[in-house]
């Protein structure tokens, strides 16, 4: 299928995987509108203009002027990635992730409302459904929503507006929820390339309380062919979650990497715990996968070798 399509956000982690991926297994013609703040990739972005069937537009989603400039065209799909995502950041500040996650959502319903988007998806996360005891069964689409820190609650708040929009105004709208995202290009404040960082420069590792904080793990690239199939097949209106099926306790993660490494352990160092800190997240995909037939392609310790490889490669100044 042939398609103009819009990504917010593009430059950014899963953004930059999700365009990589596009341009590589798809004919669509990629519009890309990204404020380039801190956590983008400005290089490898700009590099993707030389494609012909590739823009970049610098802007910001909340600034009328800049998504003025962007809508000179009917899009198929907008996919919705731009947010401040770091947790530690928002207990900080939460100005930033208040404009971006829930004032910039509002703006691009604003653009769907008047026609310049044909579907939307709009790209969240499992933390809007708050912790998990050990003993819990893993998240569904109908779990409620019970963010329990600053970035999770405007997460959450983004998701009602969607949500209302199409229960007030039958929007074609979509939302989608992961779990935590590993692979190239995430930032390094990241729980993941933080712990490849340090361990590289032979530093302390810091592990927040007592390390036994369990995360579902999501390879980039098995979100991105999960996008890209809701976009294509997914039903307006629809919750779908995507989860990596890979619980593992953070301490167990750094001690796994420590070993692809070969490093000691002896790097962990325990530090006091996050406010607000969740103490499990698992997701269920079931209905994802029933429904449209998504399935992962990678092992979950195949593509953790690989991306603690490419970000050796990449703080060594090798070329990626």
């Amino acid at each position: 299928m042939l398609m103009n399509i819009l990504i917010t956000g593009g430059a950014g982690f899963i953004g930059l995987n999700f365009v990589q991926y596009l341009l590589r297994n798809t004919e669509y013609h990629i519009t890309v509108i990204d404020s380039l703040t801190y956590a983008s990739h400005p290089k490898e972005i700009y590099a993707l203009t030389s494609n012909s069937r590739f823009r970049f537009l610098k802007g910001n989603i909340v600034k009328n002027k800049d998504m003025e400039r962007v809508m000179d065209q009917q899009y198929e799909a907008i996919i919705h990635f731009a947010a401040e995502s770091h947790v530690d950041n928002s207990i900080n500040n939460a100005d930033k992730f208040i404009q971006t996650n829930i004032n910039g959502t509002y703006q691009l319903l604003q653009n769907l409302m008047k026609g310049y988007f044909k579907r939307m998806i709009h790209v969240s996360t499992d933390e809007v459904y708050g912790t998990l005891t050990s003993t819990q069964l893993p998240f569904t689409e109908q779990s409620p929503i019970a963010p329990n820190n600053p970035y999770s609650a405007t997460k959450a708040s983004s998701d009602l507006l969607v949500r209302s929009y199409y229960e007030t105004f039958k929007l074609p709208v979509i939302t989608t929820r992961c779990s935590n995202n590993f692979g190239p290009f995430q930032n390094i404040e990241k729980f993941i390339p933080t712990i490849i960082h340090k361990a590289c420069k032979n530093r302390r590792i810091p592990l927040y309380g007592d390390g036994l904080q369990i995360r579902d793990w999501l390879f980039v690239e098995d979100h991105c062919r999960a996008i890209h199939l809701i976009m294509e097949k997914g039903v307006f209106g629809e919750v779908y979650n995507i989860g990596g099926g890979n619980e593992r306790k953070n301490i167990e993660i750094v001690k796994k990497i420590l070993e692809i490494m070969r490093k000691s352990e002896d790097l962990i160092e325990f530090v006091e715990d996050r406010k607000g800190h969740d103490r499990r997240y698992a997701i269920d995909s079931s209905k994802l996968q029933n429904k449209l037939g998504w399935k992962q392609t990678y092992s979950f310790n195949q593509s953790l070798e690989q991306t603690v490889q490419w970000y050796i490669n990449k703080f060594k100044g090798a070329p990626i």
